[in-house]
């Protein structure tokens, strides 16, 4: 048989399209983006809902209490508590109400003497509130029985003040930038893993099905294993993409993402670099892995160790960065291949990694990458045309 010669970068974007154009269209692909579309959507909708029903107290007042409804709402919200007062006409209404979750809490009795219900616990900040309230009415009666003006004192006990310095200022997007951050990195990994299981599956169906043979016979083995990863990495990024685009639609729409667009579009663009350094190396490693083995029962036991390079970072992540953001650990693996397409981001996004650590991070994911796609060239091109027992690592390496 005659062998076609085609050129370079057309045997690869040859490979790729062909990646692209049968993934893309599978149902697989359909149904496994909608699927993850609802999932991200349905979170963002919980932590709406979540954050609106956490941030607003309904408090049900009665009798005497109602005078305190302005004072309450203004106590509660110098402390962070959105509360809304409603007025119940007597005690049995607004317990039945409680009983029902109409009100959170209902307020009732004489203003220095408040009697609380709620149907299972009174938030901090409400209850701070009502005790603030309470102190302020006994105070206020005993500077009246000794003869002084409460308005007066109250006036000069809150021309008291104290000065506070922060030697770092504190960060009220800190919140929604991990969100950010988490979301990435679940995105990355998911995505990583996902996609460079596929191109392991794909090299071992086209050995099985002796497809490969036909492939190499227009292109070289380093052009079929690069085509072959750009068009996966493509399809992986489409969805992606797809995903991070709903998702970050939704959660700006609906407020629970306020940071500002030049942000997210930066966090946005890092994500898609670190995706595809990030691919690269994984999917070479899993196109290597892959090439070894000519069943589809024997991947597991090949990509194993590479499985478990993801693995490991991201639960360190998922686990340390809530609680430890600037974790020394967390700044080494981020310069390490392949830890830091998984890290890293997290990293910058949450605003601890200065620019001169992740473009480092970035040239030593690069580096890793140029001398792993050299050794995977040489193994899978030794190793892809060996179908039956699994082939050795060190027979791969060796010269055909």
């Amino acid at each position: 048989m005659s062998k076609t010669t085609v050129s370079a970068p057309r045997g690869v974007w040859l490979v790729a399209r062909r990646e692209l154009n049968t993934r893309v269209r599978s149902k697989a692909f359909v149904i496994g983006t909608l699927a993850i579309i609802i999932v991200i959507a349905a979170y963002v909708g919980v932590m709406f809902f979540v954050g609106q029903s956490m941030s607003r107290t309904t408090v049900g007042m009665t009798g005497q209490a109602n005078v305190l409804a302005e004072p309450l709402k203004a106590s509660a919200r110098s402390l962070g508590e959105d509360v809304s007062v409603t007025t119940v006409p007597d005690v049995a209404t607004g317990e039945r109400q409680v009983t029902e979750g109409e009100i959170d809490v209902l307020v009732s009795g004489a203003t220095d003497q408040l009697q609380v219900l709620v149907k299972k616990d009174l938030g901090t900040q409400v209850r701070a509130a009502l005790e603030s309230l309470v102190r302020q009415q006994a105070l206020d009666a005993e500077l009246a029985e000794a003869g002084l003006d409460p308005n007066a004192v109250r006036a000069s006990v809150a021309g008291a003040k104290f000065e506070v310095r922060t030697i770092e200022p504190d960060d009220p997007e800190r919140g929604e930038r991990l969100g950010v951050a988490m979301g990435i990195t679940f995105l990355l990994y998911g995505s990583l893993l996902m996609f460079g299981m596929a191109v392991a599956q794909g090299v071992v169906e086209e050995k099985s099905s002796r497809v490969i043979e036909l492939l190499l016979s227009s292109v070289r083995p380093w052009q079929l294993l690069a085509g072959k990863v750009l068009g996966i990495g493509l399809v992986g990024l489409l969805q992606m993409g797809i995903v991070a685009a709903v998702g970050l639609t939704a959660a700006i729409q609906l407020g629970v993402l306020t940071l500002p667009q030049g942000a997210v579009l930066m966090t946005v663009l890092s994500a898609v670099v670190w995706y595809f350094l990030g691919f690269f190396l994984y999917a070479v490693m899993f196109a290597m892995a892959g090439s070894l083995v000519s069943r589809q029962e024997d991947i597991n036991a090949v990509v194993q160790p590479l499985m478990f390079s993801a693995i490991i970072p991201f639960v360190l992540t998922f686990i340390t960065i809530p609680r430890d953001p600037e974790s020394k650990l967390l700044e080494v693996l981020s310069f390490i291949p392949p830890f830091s397409p998984i890290v890293m981001p997290a990293r910058a996004a949450l605003g601890v990694a200065p620019a001169w650590q992740v473009i480092v991070s970035i040239v030593l994911a690069v580096a890793a990458l140029a001398g792993l796609i050299w050794l995977a060239g040489r193994v899978f091109g030794n190793a892809v045309l060996r179908t039956g027992s699994r082939v050795k690592l060190r027979d791969a390496l060796r010269a055909s």
